[in-house]
């Protein structure tokens, strides 16, 4: 209501402007308009009468010079005369009829096309929202550009397009616990993609370092679910069922992703390796092949495994998270990895009944044991 006040009221004083500067008024006519003329005729007529009783001139000059001075002032009176009748006034009345309706279809206007009800948006946003690329937009750095949509979504958190940029920026600086939160807000205040739910779920994974997520493995199911044809959920979602062990689910995932593809895509050669080690209840077939993991691929399963390690290493772990880590190295075809995770699994656990499946993964894989009681 504020803003309809403030505009009524400029309109009003803009409308008052106009009346005034279209009113009738006299402006400096305090005399009239041939008083000056008139006074020059009169002293020439005076300097002729003096002329004439000095005897510096004829009678008959003295007639023909005053003859000559009123044919002057009739010419300058016929000059001075408008050439066409006084032109009448257009009159208040009219003219404020007019401008209220130029008012009122205005305000009527702006009122069907303009959003006077938005909050005020800050300028940091306006020109992150000019730009395709908002992070990028004028060579903003990472941080400072986060720092201001931050700021901008604490004032409003139900703003989609702050958090659809900032998602993807949280996953690119690592801060994978903001960014499934992000994904969260997005798949809230719009549809649940898959496409959405497959990057919330890649966000839950990373952050847990290589422990699991179930509430990424729900996520990925529902993807799957929803589109039948969606690759990228049921890659993750293979790949998270041949690390926790799952092998027959895993399996199926494999084949249901391979099934959808034509020949071509970057990530066949993977799901191909990943099937290959889910048929071979997790370990790389003798003679496989190495795989060929994209870079995309290699950098998030890098982190993951990294961070598994890094946890194990420093507070231990359950014999099953060995397992796991000791899977994923084999995945990766890094065998020096893998010996070396296995080497601390057998000294966090050296009685070979607690190993179970560590210890046939580890042969099949030709690792040795070094170490271990019997």
């Amino acid at each position: 209501m504020i803003f309809w006040f403030i505009a009524i009221a400029v309109t009003a004083i803009a409308c008052a402007a106009l009346v005034y500067a279209a009113g009738p008024r006299t402006v400096n006519a305090t005399r009239a308009e041939m008083a000056g003329s008139n006074d020059q005729f009169a002293l020439v007529l005076a300097g002729i009468d003096a002329d004439l009783a000095a005897g510096k001139l004829e009678e008959a000059d003295a007639l023909a010079a005053k003859a000559e001075l009123a044919r002057e002032i009739l010419r300058l009176k016929a000059e001075s005369r408008p050439a066409t009748g006084p032109r009448p006034e257009l009159g208040r009345t009219p003219l404020l009829a007019g401008l209220g309706a130029m008012a009122i279809l205005a305000l009527a206007l702006y009122a069907m096309l303009g959003s006077p009800d938005l909050p005020s948006q800050p300028l940091a946003t306006r020109a992150m929202a000019e730009s395709p690329d908002p992070l990028a937009a004028g060579g903003l750095d990472l941080d400072a550009a986060i720092a201001r949509i931050e700021t901008a979504l604490a004032d409003n958190p139900d703003d989609l397009r702050g958090w659809t940029v900032i998602a993807p920026a949280y996953l690119q600086i690592g801060r994978y616990a903001d960014a499934a939160n992000a994904y969260g807000r997005i798949i809230a205040l719009s549809v649940p993609t898959p496409d959405l739910q497959t990057r919330q779920a890649e966000a839950l994974l990373l952050a847990a370092e290589g422990a699991g997520s179930p509430s990424a493995m729900t996520l990925l199911r529902a993807a799957a679910q929803s589109d039948p044809r969606h690759v990228m959920s049921r890659l993750y979602l293979a790949s998270e069922l041949t690390r926790q062990g799952e092998f027959t689910a895993a399996v199926d995932a494999w084949n249901a992703a391979l099934a959808l593809s034509v020949g071509d895509e970057p990530w066949l050669a993977s799901a191909r390796q990943g099937l290959a080690v889910a048929q071979n209840d997790g370990a790389v077939p003798a003679g496989a092949p190495a795989q060929a993991f994209s870079a995309e691929e290699t950098e998030m399963i890098g982190q993951m495994v990294t961070g598994l390690a890094s946890r194990l290493a420093a507070s231990g772990g359950s014999v099953e998270e060995w397992t796991q880590l000791v899977r994923a190295y084999l995945v990766l075809n890094d065998k020096a990895k893998a010996q070396a995770a296995f080497d601390a699994a057998v000294a966090a656990y050296p009685q070979a009944f607690d190993r179970g499946d560590l210890d046939t993964i580890a042969l099949e894989a030709g690792l040795t044991i070094t170490g271990a009681q019997p």
